[in-house]
């Protein structure tokens, strides 16, 4: 009989508060930094209360978990007599994938019955929630640590992820965009789309001008990247950095796709503080990542 395991993700899953961890999921927290205090942890910020603060321009920093909290992790669940699944943020974007399967490589050595299966996502924020979505209900079904994984790794592709900022300068002080696109674009109004590309990494897709026309965009570009998938919209994920038009977001996507479930949660600090307030980010199964 296969053993039990237990899923891990990291705090960028960017699904509502407590959705993961009512359901037996274990958290990482990648830090952040706003002020010159770290938050992330021990203590947190609402986000309101954190974007309202990028708004007022305090600086922000973000660093990954560390190999020492990843063994940690994982080795208390090797002594429960679990297995470990986990998943974070996409290794294009933070090097905590990285750091897990360095510490995955050393417990397997220490603990050679245990099984410590780590993806690389490809995924950030909703995909990420995403892809944890679909990891619950793949336990839920029965799947076996190895199964969970490798249905996982079968899908990771058809994720799709696009979002727009509402403020260039946050890409900017990213190395996104450069200071004279950020100033010009800003001047002339203009709202990026961009997505989450086939490695992982955000990547440019349009430039349009106007955040309405922006969102309307972006919206209805999904109904093409879902190709085959159109009508079989389990879930839709949406995520918002306290952007003041999330309802008119969700509104359009739901007359135009009826998903059987929409998920709205906010995105953490630690995504946010590289696109800004005001970004809203979808995900969504598709043939064009």
């Amino acid at each position: 009989m296969a053993r039990d395991y237990v899923i891990v993700a990291d705090s960028t899953n960017d699904l509502p508060e407590g959705y993961a961890e009512s359901r037996g999921v274990r958290i990482v927290h990648l830090l952040y930094e706003i002020g010159g205090e770290t938050y992330g942890k021990d203590s947190f910020l609402s986000s309101k209360e954190f974007y309202a603060r990028m708004r007022e321009g305090q600086p922000t920093k973000t660093a990954a978990v560390n190999i020492d909290e990843m063994l940690e992790c994982f080795e208390a669940i090797i002594n429960e007599g679990k297995d470990v699944l986990f998943m974070c943020l996409s290794e294009g974007i933070s090097s905590t994938n990285a750091n897990a399967y360095a510490a995955a490589e050393e417990l397997n050595e220490k603990y050679p019955d245990a099984k410590i299966m780590v993806t690389n996502s490809l995924c950030a924020s909703g995909g990420q929630g995403l892809f944890l979505y679909h990891a619950l209900k793949n336990k839920e079904n029965g799947m076996t640590v190895e199964e969970n994984f490798n249905a996982l790794e079968s899908i990771k592709m058809n994720i799709v992820q696009k979002f727009t900022v509402d403020d260039l300068k946050y890409l900017m002080r990213g190395g996104r965009i450069s200071k004279t696109s950020a100033t010009i674009g800003t001047l002339i109004n203009i709202k990026p789309l961009l997505h989450v590309d086939n490695e992982g990494k955000l990547a440019a897709e349009a430039k349009i001008r106007g955040r309405k026309k922006a969102l309307t965009q972006l919206i209805k570009n999904m109904g093409e990247a879902m190709g085959s998938w159109k009508d079989k919209q389990e879930v839709i994920v949406v995520s918002h950095s306290d952007a003041e038009d999330i309802d008119f977001a969700t509104d359009m996507i739901k007359e135009l796709y009826n998903p059987k479930e929409l998920i709205v949660g906010g995105i953490t600090p630690t995504i946010g503080a590289h696109t800004g307030p005001g970004t809203i980010a979808i995900f969504f199964m598709g043939d064009v990542r």
